[in-house]
């Protein structure tokens, strides 16, 4: 049997001997090239699945005519349960919801399919929106988090429906008229979008019955509408008013309507 010394002469010395090494080389290079793909797609599938788990954008509630309606789920709506309506995370999942605006933060249940409205990414029970603290103005810059995928953790019994019904419309009955309001009432709050004061309004009209007054505001081009409870002769009655309302809107205040003609 040759030697070790010998077997190496005799492969230096053979005509294929640099193919050889030229073709483990090339081998070589291309599971290199492979792998650095691999890498790569494994890296860019982690980075799309971590941002499909966190969505940015604005969050609205869940008006008090829906309760006890049905929700996408087949579970009926209540304002006291920590829920939420997402277009696209399954029944079940649940989501950390954060109000960018003071860090408040809730954990809800996706029942239900929503908001069919642009630029909103979530629906929230009232509940939730009440531990964000954005009943007052109706829609909140948020953060929602998937903290548990709806793998029957959250106890929530999860429905499979073949068909998915969504109440799109909303329907408001409006008799208006010009007011020169007298005396006193409480502002309840200031609001962008007529749809957020529309609710608002219709919630308040409903659980105090008192009138609802809305005063148009032009602020450097800006429209914003303020919305007004009640029309009282006195002060003492208006403040009266106002402590049954403070733990509910803890940012009403006493408007006298001479002064802001």
């Amino acid at each position: 049997m040759p030697g070790k010394g010998k077997l190496i002469d005799q492969f230096n010395n053979s005509p294929n001997s640099n193919c050889l090494i030229l073709q483990q080389i090339e081998t070589t290079q291309m599971k290199m090239s492979s792998l650095k793909l691999v890498t790569a797609f494994c890296l860019v599938s982690f980075f799309h699945g971590a941002q499909a788990q966190n969505q940015t954008g604005k969050a609205s509630f869940y008006a008090d005519k829906f309760e006890g309606r049905s929700t996408a789920s087949g579970e009926k709506y209540k304002h006291n349960k920590l829920t939420a309506a997402h277009k696209s995370l399954p029944f079940g999942t649940k989501l950390r919801v954060t109000n960018i605006a003071n860090n408040q933060m809730v954990e809800v249940v996706v029942n239900d399919r929503g908001p069919y409205v642009d630029n909103r990414i979530i629906d929230l029970s009232k509940s939730a929106a009440e531990k964000l603290g954005f009943v007052n103005q109706g829609l909140a810059d948020v953060k929602i988090e998937v903290i548990d995928a709806g793998d029957g953790k959250s106890g929530m019994e999860v429905k499979t429906i073949d068909r998915v019904t969504v109440d799109e419309k909303e329907f408001y009955d409006f008799e208006i008229s010009r007011l020169n309001p007298k005396g006193f009432g409480v502002q309840i709050g200031t609001y962008q979008e007529l749809v957020n004061l529309m609710r608002l309004a219709d919630n308040l009209k409903n659980s105090y019955k008192k009138k609802v007054s809305v005063q148009v505001k032009i602020l450097n081009g800006v429209k914003y509408y303020s919305l007004i409870l009640g029309q009282f002769s006195s002060r003492d009655k208006a403040d009266k008013f106002l402590a049954s309302v403070k733990k509910k809107y803890p940012d009403a205040f006493i408007a006298e309507f001479d002064k802001m003609k």
